[in-house]
């Protein structure tokens, strides 16, 4: 692979222009040749040798199609030879994902009332059209506990009863 440096384009074609050119005309040229061995074609012309009596007019058809395919693919890279490479485009950047917190699981023990409460609580986030689980709405009374000042903060949990941990017996 070879790198070249951007040149303004002058008026005087340059040789791989030129050779591009030339490539191209020989392709549109060559067509009505590639037209003739399409299948169809190619299934009701006999496999007979063509003037020369070398090859059978199968295989000459089909070399003469692979010519201007060649062709083709040097015009294309000729094109591209001749195109700047500051008129490429950059790739945008991909933004990059935001990491997923780790979960951790716990259990706790909490009265019936305060259960009932977090159902109640659940039916009326689902009544504003804001389905919620019951983990959420724990973790939004975390964030407005955090958001509380020392003395809030303290008056909040004075008002929570302390309870027996563990297990309740059956």
């Amino acid at each position: 692979m070879t790198t070249r440096t951007p040149t303004a384009p002058s008026a005087a074609p340059t040789p791989v222009a030129a050779a591009a050119k030339k490539v191209v005309q020989q392709t549109t040229a060559a067509a009505p040749v590639a037209e003739a061995a399409t299948p169809a074609k190619k299934a009701a012309e006999p496999a007979t040798a063509d003037k020369a009596g070398k090859k059978p007019a199968k295989q000459a058809a089909s070399s003469k199609s692979a010519k201007p395919a060649k062709a083709a693919k040097a015009a294309k890279t000729a094109t591209k030879a001749v195109q700047p490479k500051e008129a490429k485009e950059p790739k945008p950047e991909k933004a990059e994902k935001p990491k997923k917190p780790k979960l951790v699981r716990d259990s706790f023990t909490i009265p019936k009332e305060e259960y009932a409460a977090l159902d109640a609580l659940k039916l009326r986030g689902a009544k504003l059209d804001h389905p919620v689980k019951k983990s959420e709405l724990l973790r939004a009374g975390v964030k407005l506990l955090a958001s509380l000042n020392d003395q809030q903060l303290l008056a909040a949990l004075r008002a929570v009863p302390a309870i027996k941990t563990g297990r309740p017996k059956a």
